[in-house]
């Protein structure tokens, strides 16, 4: 498991660049394949499709109902449209097409949310996309992925554009740490075990993945070994893997760049509740705006650390001692009963 990750971390590598190569690299295999922006591609970097395949590249202008309805029936003819535009836009001003013209009628699109969690730092909270995960996670049918570096991307976006019915693919605007080796190779629906341990489970995605893997390595320090398990599908998720990690582990730690509400937290903590019961602590943004600033010092004044992630399993551990000893009165009450 540990050669699916480099070590140390690679440099940091721009994950919208690698968007725009792997578009390219879906375009020369694809034929089906066309691309929708909303005026954002130099943004998002789908302008490199353009420059590749003009004539499957349409910019619908800043139009974003208007982007997925396109999108829509794009699919209905037959093609695989991917679009692009702002995280925070798709989860806002175009949910109402998301959710009735794309997914109640399962239309084949596949969208593709730039610039999301704090990436787009500096344009402030009416930018930051906080809670798409939450939003678009309640629709039915729509599947959701999170890819946590640039091979990720390169890995992720085929099988998006494979997969059947809509998916959202949550996109990073900034440079990130190049985590995994070539080894890796995701399949949506099942989450990725990157680290083994028996003292805890830190279950992350995206950005936050290479965190989660830093604080794996801070708690080895005090003896403390926690396992690190890559969820890039949000929906469906992996609830067979969570479950074994509750039942190996005895506590779950979720590490996400958004809201503690309804996300990858809301999501684990749903599936733990149902199917073994463990304490969970979430790691991400309270339930608060963000300020504008340097990404990553964003991510860190905003409860994202990996001091945080630290600090979470040490929480996390420290309530399943409290619940085995409290475990361990309630016996001792129930046997003298019995005894008496």
């Amino acid at each position: 498991m540990d050669s699916l990750i480099r070590s140390p971390f690679g440099d940091l590598v721009s994950m919208r660049q690698a968007y725009g190569a792997a578009l390219v690299e879906l375009g020369h295999t694809r034929k089906d394949v066309v691309v929708l922006s909303a005026d954002v591609s130099s943004s998002d970097f789908s302008f490199m499709f353009e420059q590749s395949f003009p004539e499957r590249f349409f910019n619908v202008g800043i139009a974003e109902p208007a982007l997925v309805d396109a999108a829509v029936g794009l699919a209905n003819g037959g093609f695989v449209p991917i679009v692009n535009t702002f995280a925070f836009l798709i989860a806002t001003r175009a949910v109402e097409m998301v959710r009735t013209h794309l997914c109640y009628g399962r239309a084949n699109v596949k969208i593709a949310g730039a610039y999301a969690g704090l990436s787009d730092s500096f344009d402030g909270p009416t930018h930051h996309a906080i809670s798409d995960l939450a939003i678009l996670r309640s629709l039915p049918n729509l599947t959701i992925v999170v890819p946590a570096d640039p091979l990720a991307v390169a890995k992720l976006l085929p099988k998006v554009a494979a997969w059947d019915g809509p998916v959202y693919l949550r996109l990073c605007r900034n440079e990130v740490p190049a985590i995994f080796t070539s080894g890796y190779d995701p399949e949506i629906g099942a989450g990725v075990t990157l680290v083994d341990g028996e003292d805890g489970t830190i279950v992350a995605c995206g950005v936050m993945v290479a965190r989660a893997l830093q604080a794996a390595e801070e708690l080895q320090h005090e003896g403390v070994y926690a396992r690190v398990v890559e969820m890039h599908t949000i929906k469906p998720l992996d609830t067979w893997l969570v479950t074994a990690c509750a039942r190996d582990t005895g506590a779950i730690v979720t590490a996400e760049e958004h809201t503690i509400l309804g996300g990858l937290g809301g999501a684990v903590a749903e599936c733990v509740a149902g199917s073994f019961p463990v304490p969970v602590e979430r790691v991400g943004i309270a339930d608060t705006f963000a300020e504008s600033g340097p990404y990553s010092d964003l991510l860190d004044k905003y409860g994202m650390s990996v001091q945080a992630i630290v600090e979470a399993v040490r929480r996390a551990l420290q309530r399943r001692s409290s619940g085995a000893t409290a475990g361990n009165r309630i016996e001792r009450i129930q046997d003298a009963k019995i005894c008496s």
